[in-house]
């Protein structure tokens, strides 16, 4: 373990336990002078203390590890964008000593630029049209918050699989009778494409174009709606939405993931991850889901004692935009401009079905490695559009040789430089650039004629 300088995070621990200092380092079996050196960053977080913090408060070692640091620093850097006096020190500073500040001076930042967005819209005569995108924001941002991983959910999850006697690679049919069997709801088909899931008391209906895989996540996502309720509602206990919108579709979301985690239980899936060196195709075939399915449920293996690779998901379309994100770790999605043309998301489209790979490195230095590859969904009827998208899956640049991916790739090679969006990326001389930094002043080169951004 790296020397850890965590004491703002430590400190912000005791105060939510409402304890002294002394009470704090007695529990810990230190003294109350070693306790008040580490929260002042003046000694590191050394393992045994961490290990006796997890032991006596059950805080999760991530928690206390400095790898949500880059997440925030980078939410940071954004919100302090074009202001001189404010040095990358200081930002580092605030989120050693004042980690809870520093995340509501990023809420608020947030806050600020919703209402700017909302005030745009009701200019342009678009009425309150920038709310809805909001409610999936907070609902992202609960996600992230969690790591996207609920272990309550996930046990609960897990625990049911066994107990219904379902069966690796063909739930679909176990959950139909299990449905029928605890809760008296019998399944119906239906040929109209309008109706996906539709419940009629003990009645449910489901649209007959869907797949197994498909069918399967329906039924799992009703059971979740009807046996989860409570952990749902637990899971979403303390957290504050905006408005009604956002809170049902975080329960929706929490459903979906009960859901994911039931047809895809916790244990014999990292067992398999870990066996077929996360190629996903491979696990898809053993579980019977997709790609996109299946870069979901990686997307969430932080179990204690048994964790994956901390993996970041996301779903793009042709344009760019981002539809899913989901991280385990600290990769921060921008939310300002789009996403960095270089990112090699993009030329997942240019090649649809083969499985690209990418070392990439963003401005601070970190890099990861990435893979990805286009999903087509058909239409559900003719004359009417398919969906067509780019799902990828990262991790840190440490985890990558982990992955049947990074076959062949020399991990130590630099990569790709990229950004988190042009409006938020300090490369000033990129060639792809579309937009200054934001902050920053424009100047007229008469050699390139052309605009450059300039501090």
């Amino acid at each position: 373990m790296k020397k850890a300088f965590v004491g703002g995070r430590l400190r912000q621990l005791r105060e939510s336990r409402g304890l002294s200092q002394v009470a704090f380092a007695e529990a810990l079996g230190v003294s109350p002078s070693y306790l008040n050196q580490i929260e002042r960053n003046q000694r590191p977080l050394t393992v045994q203390v961490l290990l006796k913090v997890n032991d006596q408060f059950g805080a999760d070692s991530q928690f206390l590890s400095d790898e949500g640091d880059a997440r925030l620093l980078a939410e940071l850097r954004e919100v302090f964008q074009g202001a001189e006096d404010v040095s990358p020190a200081d930002l580092r500073t605030l989120i050693d000593n004042m980690p809870g500040l520093a995340r509501h001076t990023v809420q608020l930042y947030r806050q600020a630029r919703d209402a700017q967005d909302r005030a745009t819209a009701l200019a342009l005569g678009a009425g309150d049209a920038a709310s809805a995108p909001t409610a999936y924001e907070e609902v992202r941002d609960f996600f992230y918050h969690h790591r996207n991983h609920f272990d309550a959910l996930d046990r609960a999850a897990e625990s049911l699989f066994h107990r219904a006697g379902l069966t690796i690679g063909a739930t679909a049919e176990g959950l139909a009778r299990y449905l029928a069997d605890a809760h008296g709801v019998s399944l119906h088909q239906s040929p109209d494409p309008g109706v996906l899931r539709r419940r009629d008391g003990d009645r449910l209906t489901l649209w007959q174009g869907l797949n197994a895989g498909q069918r399967a996540f329906q039924l799992a996502t009703q059971i979740a709606l009807i046996e989860a309720a409570p952990l749902i509602d637990a899971a979403l206990e303390g957290w504050r939405f905006s408005g009604s919108v956002s809170y049902e579709l975080a329960r929706i979301g929490l459903a979906n993931y009960f859901a994911g985690a039931l047809m895809m239980p916790y244990e014999v899936f990292w067992r398999t991850a870990e066996e077929l060196a996360y190629d996903i195709d491979a696990i898809g075939g053993r579980f019977g889901f997709g790609f996109e399915v299946i870069c979901h449920r990686l997307s969430s293996l932080q179990r204690e004692g048994l964790r994956g690779v901390p993996f970041f998901f996301l779903r793009v379309d042709r344009a760019g935009n981002i539809s899913k994100r989901q991280s385990a770790t600290d990769f921060h999605f921008s939310r300002t401009g789009g996403s960095c043309p270089l990112w090699r998301v993009h030329a997942a489209f240019d090649h649809p079905g083969e499985i690209l790979t990418q070392i990439a490195e963003m401005p601070d230095g970190r890099r990861y490695f990435w893979v990805t590859r286009t999903v087509i969904s058909r239409p559900r009827k003719y004359g009417t559009p398919g969906k067509s998208f780019a799902v990828a899956l990262g991790c840190d640049i440490a985890h990558a040789g982990r992955l049947v991916y990074a076959t062949g790739h020399d991990l130590s090679a630099a990569g790709t430089p990229i950004g988190p969006a042009c409006k938020t990326c300090p490369r000033e001389r990129c060639a792809q650039r579309a937009f200054p930094m934001l902050g920053q002043s424009l100047r007229i080169d008469p050699q390139a004629a052309k605009f450059v951004p300039y501090s």
